[in-house]
C-alpha cells in the first residue's frame, strides 16, 4: 500500500507493523520518522544496518518471536535496506508479529525493485516514497519555520537561505537553526547577516577550527584563534558547526562497531562527505572512542546553553571549551 510523504495524519492512523521509507529526501524522511514513529517509542528504538540483520538472521528472528509477554512494544529501524531483506519480511509476516514495529529505510528504489513492489502491492505493508524537494517546497518549509519561531524576514532573505541549502532539506534545517540561534539577542536580522551566517565558504576558519578540535590538534586550534577575530555572533556558528561534526562522528563510530573498513564507512555515509574532508574524518574516527564522542556532544549542548545564558561572555566560554576539548 502506498501513502504519500505529505499524508502524515493518514500514516499516523495506520496500525500495520511494517513500513518502507525509500527515496533520496533524507531530510523529510527523518522528519516523518520522528513525528510518526520515534516520538511514540522514546527509548525503545533499536537501530540496525541491513548487513547486521542478514549476518545474524536466525538470532534476529528469534529475538522478535520469543519476546517476553511482559516486554513493552518496540520500534526497529533497519537502515540501507535492499531487495536482500525480503526473506526477513516474509518470515516475520508468517509469524504474525503484533508487538514490534519495523521501519525499513532505503535509498532510491527503481520500479523493478522487488522490495518496493512488495510493499506497494500488499495491503499489510506500507510504502512511503520520498522524492527530492523542489524550491517551492523548501521555501514553504522555511516560511513555516520562521512563522513558528516568530522571526520576521523579507522574502528576499528567505529565498537566499533556500538557495544556500543546495536543494537539500537537511542543509536547509541546519541553516534555519543557525539563524534562530543568531537572533536570540537581536531584534532584527538583515540580508548581510544571513550572507555571513550561511556562507560556509566565507566561514572556512570556523569549519577548520571545529575539524582541528576533533582532531585534538591543539597547536592548530590556538593558531586559528590567534589569526582570526571572531565576533559574538561567530560563537553560535562555532558551537553549531562543532555539534554537527560531532554528531556525524558519533554516527560513524556506531557503524564502526560492525564495520572496521573506514574507507567504506566514510564512502557510504549520507549525506556524502566531500572528498577533501575524507582523510580528516578518518583521522577523527581514530582519535575518538564512542563513549567520549557521546560525552563531547553532551558538553557542546551544555556550552551552548551557557552561551545563551551569558551571551556577553560568549567568546571566552566558547574559546575555553574548544581549547580544552582539543587537548
Amino acid at each position: 500500500m502506498i501513502i504519500k510523504a505529505f499524508e502524515i495524519d493518514k500514516l499516523k492512523k495506520k496500525n500495520e507493523k511494517f513500513f518502507l521509507l525509500y527515496g533520496e529526501n533524507e531530510g523529510l524522511k527523518n522528519q516523518v520518522f520522528q513525528e510518526v514513529f520515534a516520538k511514540n517509542f522514546e527509548n525503545k528504538l533499536e537501530r540496525f544496518e541491513e548487513n547486521e540483520i542478514l549476518n545474524n538472521f536466525d538470532n534476529f528472528i528469534s529475538s522478535i518471536v520469543n519476546k517476553s509477554f511482559f516486554d513493552e512494544s518496540r520500534l526497529i529501524l533497519i537502515q540501507r535496506t535492499t531487495d536482500r531483506i525480503i526473506k526477513l519480511i516474509d518470515d516475520l509476516l508468517d509469524k504474525n508479529i503484533t508487538d514490534t514495529t519495523i521501519v525499513f529505510n532505503a535509498g532510491i528504489l527503481e520500479k523493478k525493485s522487488k522490495l518496493r513492489s512488495k510493499f506497494e502491492k500488499e495491503k499489510t505493508l506500507i510504502c512511503v516514497p520520498f522524492y527530492k524537494d523542489d524550491i517551492k517546497t523548501l521555501r514553504q518549509v522555511a516560511n513555516n519555520f520562521f512563522i513558528k519561531n516568530k522571526i520576521s524576514l523579507s522574502q528576499e532573505v528567505v529565498n537566499l537561505i533556500v538557495e544556500r541549502s543546495s536543494g537539500d532539506r537537511i542543509n536547509l534545517m541546519t541553516e534555519l537553526e543557525k539563524i534562530s540561534l543568531f537572533v536570540i539577542n537581536k531584534k532584527k536580522i538583515n540580508i548581510e547577516d544571513v550572507i555571513k551566517l550561511t556562507n560556509l565558504a566565507e566561514n572556512y576558519s570556523i569549519s577548520e577550527l571545529a575539524d582541528n578540535c576533533l582532531l585534538k590538534n591543539l597547536n592548530k586550534v590556538n593558531k586559528i584563534f590567534n589569526e582570526n577575530i571572531f565576533s559574538l555572533e561567530d560563537c553560535i556558528l562555532i558551537i553549531r558547526t562543532l555539534l554537527i561534526k560531532s554528531k556525524r562522528l558519533l554516527e560513524l563510530k556506531k557503524v564502526q562497531r560492525t564495520n572496521k573498513n573506514l574507507d567504506e564507512i566514510i564512502t557510504s555515509y549520507k549525506p556524502p562527505i566531500f572528498w577533501k574532508d575524507k582523510e580528516i574524518v578518518k583521522n577523527q574516527i581514530n582519535k575518538w572512542e564512542l563513549v567520549d564522542t557521546e560525552e563531547m556532544i553532551y558538553k557542546i549542548n551544555k556550552t551552548e546553553l551557557e552561551v545563551k545564558q551569558n551571551y556577553t561572555n560568549a567568546l571566552n566560554i566558547v574559546s575555553d571549551f574548544v581549547l580544552n576539548s582539543a587537548r
